[in-house]
């Protein structure tokens, strides 16, 4: 499955969760807007159905994206001495 970039993800992922706590519930109070469009493409991108998993994966990806990062000085992958 394609993810999308760790920096799109990680900007995603910020926005949603700024917009779940700052953003008024509607009139049904269920989450507002934009916080259901961000839930929605945060699903989208980690193919998955369920903001909780959705939310999870992207954790998870960012996580994985971190550790896999070389260290300062090292050389890019492929290219040999």
């Amino acid at each position: 499955m394609l993810m999308p970039h760790p920096a799109v993800l990680s900007r995603l992922l910020a926005e949603y969760e700024a917009a779940a706590v700052h953003e008024p519930a509607d009139a049904t109070g269920e989450p507002g807007p934009r916080t259901r469009d961000l839930a929605y493409t945060l699903c989208v991108s980690t193919g998955t159905r369920d903001v909780r998993r959705a939310l999870e994966t992207a954790r998870r990806h960012l996580a994985d994206a971190s550790a896999a990062e070389p260290g300062p000085g090292a050389a890019p992958v492929g290219v040999a001495d």
